[in-house]
């Protein structure tokens, strides 16, 4: 599977859990569900996956996370605010940058259409 079957397999699986729990909840939960939706969906994924920051040759544990990694290929980052910003976005792109993934999904459940929450970002490695 590449990043584009993937992310498609991850939208469906935040639409379900979007329609079943909707708007709300903490991201936790919403990242709990989404693994394990998409996990039903024979994809592999990681939670919570610590991201360390190579600089000056050094690598350093500065306590990123990534909330969701599929397949070791599409980071999610999820989100439950009233609206994306510009700031989230620069986020994913700084995790993919760091990651050296080039595919991620903004996802943020506090929307009363899930359509509405979803961001692609792509690093043009």
């Amino acid at each position: 599977m590449r990043e584009n079957e993937i992310s498609g397999i991850i939208v469906n699986a935040a639409l379900k859990v979007h329609t079943a729990l909707g708007p709300g909840l903490l991201e936790s939960a919403y990242e709990a569900c989404l693994n394990h939706e998409l996990r039903k969906a024979g994809l592999k994924t990681l939670t919570q996956v610590p991201l360390p920051l190579q600089y000056d040759g050094i690598k350093l544990d500065v306590g990123y996370r990534l909330d969701l990694i599929a397949e070791d290929l599409v980071v999610v980052e999820i989100k439950a605010v009233d609206s994306l910003a510009p700031i989230h976005t620069a986020q994913l792109l700084s995790y993919l940058k760091l990651s050296g993934k080039k595919l991620g999904l903004l996802v943020n459940f506090h929307v009363l259409h899930m359509k509405d929450g979803i961001k692609r970002v792509v690093n043009n490695l």
